[in-house]
């Protein structure tokens, strides 16, 4: 059990690089399954060796389910994962003016100019996962 435990631990660090350089907004897409095949093991197993067990890092401590995300498409025929785009999604609106909040639609239209085709509902319902309120609940 323990040995799956690491062999599992030590697939997700390899296929998540960036986000031990860059943060949230590294992350890349990543399903049980592509763990499952590469370790071939059955995706049930790796579903059970995630739940409920940590990775410690120096970002802080993460749950392993944390580092399994839905991909989105790019411009680019890249993908981006939703945690990332989430990550990116916090950014803006860190980084805006307070006078003048960035609606959802503007939101989703920058990280369109960044490659990224987010529908202004996805922007919408990411924005309220990360529990920041809406354009005109953020002005100051």
């Amino acid at each position: 059990r323990e040995e799956t435990i690491l062999k599992v631990a030590q697939e997700i660090v390899a296929r998540q690089q960036k986000f031990f350089s860059m943060g949230a907004v590294g992350m890349r897409p990543l399903v049980l399954r592509e763990i499952a095949e590469s370790l071939n093991m059955h995706e049930s197993t790796i579903s059970r060796v995630t739940t409920q067990k940590y990775l410690s890092c120096p970002l802080g401590i993460y749950e392993f389910k944390y580092f399994f995300s839905s991909q989105l498409s790019s411009e680019k025929g890249g993908a981006i994962s939703s945690t990332a785009v989430q990550a990116l999604i916090k950014q803006i609106v860190e980084n805006e003016p307070s006078t003048k909040p960035i609606s959802d639609t503007n939101i989703a239209k920058l990280l369109s100019d960044q490659g990224y085709v987010i529908a202004r509902r996805t922007v919408a319902k990411y924005r309220e996962a990360l529990r920041i309120p809406a354009v005109h609940l953020r002005k100051a």
